[in-house]
């Protein structure tokens, strides 16, 4: 394995301009959801560039792309949709200039989350190179609509596709450390039926809007009691939205609503969530409801999901962890720090809903994420394309 390993990080070395002008040209295409058609074919050509096996566009519109035939599946994933740009008096350089600078690559979606698929297409030519297990089929998943709803782009994937991994590596930032986890979470509507009266004689009415102010009171109450984890730490609940309605300004409102973002630690589910809510507003004529989500992507296609996207992790000792553990260490001669995310990602439903196992490894800080100035170091590109590499011929062995 030592001298695998040491072809490996030469090869990542080797290839760290190539892959930095690949997350370059990535960067050029803004991509928002449901928008992503020119940054899939630009992440298309990449893979065929490469060397890999096949390349291919699902449905959805995610490209996928495949090395090897062997009955262990491994695959890697990485979201290409981006968050918008946000406020450009806040950039100090152009958010979609692709720049390689000083030993970054600068642009939205560095970090969240194009860096990711453009170290696993170098992971892909370095197998290649170096040959591919004959024991593993390996995808690399540009995956679409993950900003808008985590884990749609697995939905369809194991569901239509009828690709079913025995281990996925998300590729989004973990500062290089592997992540086996992170909480889940969901959006939740409170609807408020009230009665409208003149605004003159608002006894005669019965308020919407008292009856949402007194349950968001509770809300803020029930915040500080939530389920709480050792390693995924305390669930949450915000209000991040109310709105309200009435057939005048000089009229009672007889409508109105919260919208809450509800994060779930271990042990907490939808049920649950939705029955601590319910026991809030009882008594008052209130409905609370699980949103959906349903939208059409760039290919025509209508999909959607429920907004429940649960909890998950692996324990430290699972066998995927401990894979991830050998590989860095045979690569980089150090124990990783083994964490979790803050935020949420497609693991919600590649492990949260399927079961399949997951763990996460990516280049970038996460603190950039949604943010300005967002940067990622080319330095972290070559050891995530060589912990690819590494990792999938450390599992081919195991």
């Amino acid at each position: 394995m030592e001298k695998l390993a040491n072809q490996i990080n030469q090869l990542a070395e080797q290839y760290s301009n190539y892959t930095a002008e690949n997350l370059s040209r990535l960067i050029k295409h803004k991509s928002l959801s449901t928008k992503e058609k020119e940054v899939v074919l630009e992440l298309k050509q990449q893979m065929i560039d490469a060397g890999f096996d096949e390349v291919f566009i699902d449905g959805l519109g995610n490209v996928i792309g495949r090395i090897g035939n062997g009955e262990k599946i491994l695959a890697f994933d990485g979201h290409i949709d981006v968050v918008d740009l946000g406020n450009l008096k806040n950039w100090t350089f152009d958010p979609l200039g692709g720049e390689i600078k000083d030993g970054f690559v600068h642009g939205r979606g560095t970090v969240d989350q194009k860096g990711g698929p453009a170290a696993f297409v170098t992971a892909g030519r370095i197998i290649k190179e170096l040959g591919v297990p004959e024991n593993m089929t390996i995808y690399f998943v540009g995956s679409v609509m993950e900003e808008d709803c985590d884990g749609l782009c697995w939905k369809y994937i194991i569901e239509e596709d009828g690709i079913k991994p025995d281990v996925v590596i998300s590729t989004e930032p973990t500062n290089l450390n592997v992540y086996r986890g992170h909480r889940g979470r969901m959006e939740i509507h409170v609807s408020f039926y009230g009665v409208s009266s003149h605004g003159s004689a608002p006894e005669r009415g019965k308020n919407a809007i008292y009856m949402a102010s007194r349950t968001a009171l509770e809300i803020e109450k029930l915040n500080e009691r939530l389920a709480y984890d050792e390693f995924l730490g305390r669930g949450s609940v915000t209000i991040s939205e109310i709105i309200s309605g009435s057939p005048s300004l000089c009229a009672v409102a007889d409508f109105a609503r919260i919208h809450l973002d509800r994060r779930l630690t271990w042990g907490e589910t939808k049920d649950s969530a939705v029955k601590e809510i319910e026991q809030l507003v009882e008594g008052l004529n209130a409905k609370v409801e699980v949103l959906n989500y349903i939208e059409t992507a760039y290919t025509g296609l209508e999909y959607g999901m429920e907004k429940y996207y649960p909890t998950w992790k692996l324990e430290e000792s699972h066998p995927i962890v401990q894979t991830a553990d050998r590989s860095f260490k045979a690569l980089f001669g150090k124990a990783p720090i083994i964490d979790k995310w803050t935020f949420s990602t497609n693991g919600v439903t590649i492990n949260g809903i399927y079961g399949i196992p997951c763990i996460g490894f990516g280049p970038g800080n996460e603190v950039l994420a949604h943010a300005p100035n967002e940067k990622v170091p080319v330095s972290d590109l070559v050891i995530a394309s060589a912990f690819y590499a590494g990792f999938a011929y450390e599992m081919g062995r195991s």
